[in-house]
């Protein structure tokens, strides 16, 4: 008996050991974007929980070759009006001011994305501050949407990204 005594917690402990980075993992989500009235950027986008951060796969076609492109998550999932407006504003639900991801920012401002010389764009980046079906900041149900130029990082409370080319919702998977 001494022995099954000893077992269990090595038992325990492996079985911890084997959960290892997938026990962080949580829900998923995607967004498929389609182009605004008059453009031709699409594509989808994924998002994974994984514990206290949100990881980003964006893969988007029809962009202009070479070029920067604000991406933001929007207040509403709302892409009924042709040109993105429907989505509202950026996600602010912290009321902080628009900047680059690594500054204080609203929920909202993301990573640009950087179209290679075909207007594509393959990119994985991490968010933090924002949450999948959950919590103060979840952004499932928010409007994702690709502008036509870079974004400032400072224009209030936009970042001048220009026009909205792309619009999508973000969906639980």
């Amino acid at each position: 008996t001494h022995f099954a005594a000893m077992a269990l917690p090595s038992a325990l402990l492996a079985a911890c050991s084997q959960a290892g980075p997938m026990s962080t993992m949580g829900p998923r989500a995607a967004a498929s974007l389609e182009p605004t009235k008059g453009n031709t950027a699409a594509g989808t986008v994924t998002f994974q929980q994984r514990g206290d951060h949100v990881t980003v796969t964006a893969k988007l076609s029809g962009l202009k070759p070479n070029a920067e492109h604000g991406f933001h998550i929007h207040e509403k999932g709302d892409c009924s009006s042709g040109d993105g407006m429907s989505t509202g504003g950026h996600y602010n639900p912290t009321a902080k001011p628009h900047g680059p991801p690594n500054a204080e920012h609203h929920a909202g401002d993301i990573p640009a994305l950087k179209a290679d010389a075909s207007g594509n764009v393959q990119m994985t980046f991490e968010l933090n501050g924002v949450s999948l079906g959950s919590g103060g900041a979840d952004i499932v149900g928010r409007g994702l949407i690709v502008h036509a130029g870079p974004d400032d990082y400072k224009t209030q409370p936009t970042g001048n990204s220009g026009a909205r080319i792309a619009c999508g919702v973000i969906r639980m998977q």
